[in-house]
């Protein structure tokens, strides 16, 4: 059986949105590898949180470096394991059944007993008050709907970023586990996006899911009820696109503050803003957007090129400004 969704104008729209913005930080994140293990971390402890592990960002560094930590056993072994299946998220081939069985042992090693092997009872998803929320598959199912998915997943040319989300959700709809689902499913999620653009492996995804945690419950209770995964889908996209646009904004101003004044770095982030939604940038653009005079906008616009933050082509009045991919 296929996935049930609909692509849409809205789905689209993130895509092209999303593109843009890994565009801004593919070189700079490639290259950062302190921030990109911070990510990394970020990600871990969002997407446990989720599963109420209470284990704070600096405990959860502080395992990572070796060090001790006072917290529950089981809080701790969920973070080693996490960090392990985490940093080989690239050796993991995102269509095939065994590698998806070994990330899950590797998630719940030593937590529980069927670690690395699916469900053999029934199994629901409770709320706070006891009520259930979800079922999972009856688990003589659960083989063929996970080879179903596997089979459709490895053939069908849905565009990465949907088919991530698509498949995100039908882990969480089949629960194919006794313990873990949530957290195999959010990282299955970049293990697909990893093999689209490298780049996701350091993109943590889960801490804006994390802020959103009732939008996220919610986007899958409804895709539960329509037996579509459609608006899940586009929650997801919001989710990853705000996650790239507020890392980009981010490291655009770690790349100017030491480099240039205040004021110039103030009105960099006006002039970034406006070249992302628009294809280019003259001086008269930049004079109505900055409000100062053209003398200081041409050093401003030169000093930008000179940082390699934008691109120039064109002489005097016709000089266009762009984007440095």
């Amino acid at each position: 059986m296929n996935p049930q969704f609909k692509i849409t104008n809205k789905m689209l729209n993130y895509i092209i949105e999303i593109s843009k913005q890994l565009g801004l930080i593919q070189f700079e994140l490639g290259k950062d590898l302190h921030l990109r293990k911070e990510n990394k971390i970020l990600s871990i402890q969002s997407s446990l949180a989720i599963e109420n592990n209470s284990l704070t960002i600096e405990q959860i560094t502080d395992i990572i470096d070796g060090k001790r930590v006072l917290g529950k056993p089981q809080e701790i072994q969920e973070v080693k394991n996490a960090y392990e299946a985490y940093e080989m998220i690239t050796k993991f081939d995102p269509y095939n059944m065994d590698s998806f069985l070994k990330a899950h042992k590797i998630m719940t090693r030593d937590l529980i007993k069927s670690a690395g092997n699916f469900r053999q009872k029934d199994i629901g998803v409770f709320d706070n008050e006891g009520n259930i929320v979800h079922l999972g598959a009856r688990p003589q199912f659960i083989f063929d709907l996970m080879v179903d998915l596997f089979k459709w997943s490895k053939k069908d040319n849905t565009p990465e970023l949907i088919k991530s989300c698509v498949i995100h959700y039908e882990i969480e709809a089949i629960h194919p586990f006794e313990d873990g689902n949530g957290r195999i499913g959010r990282m299955w999620q970049s293990v697909v996006l990893c093999k689209w653009n490298p780049i996701f492996e350091f993109v943590p995804i889960e801490t804006i899911v994390y802020e959103n945690q009732q939008g996220y419950y919610k986007a899958l209770a409804k895709a539960d009820d329509e037996n579509d995964s459609t608006y899940f889908i586009e929650f997801m996209l919001e989710m990853i696109f705000i996650t790239i646009k507020k890392y980009s904004n981010k490291k655009m101003s770690d790349i100017v503050s030491d480099k240039m004044s205040d004021k110039m770095n103030e009105e960099f982030i006006k002039i970034k803003e406006y070249l992302n939604n628009n294809d280019f940038l003259t001086s008269k653009d930049a004079v109505r957007i900055i409000g100062m005079s053209e003398a200081t906008v041409r050093r401003y616009l030169n000093k930008y090129v000179e940082l390699g933050l934008i691109s120039a082509k064109g002489q005097n009045k016709a000089r266009k400004y762009y984007i440095k991919k």
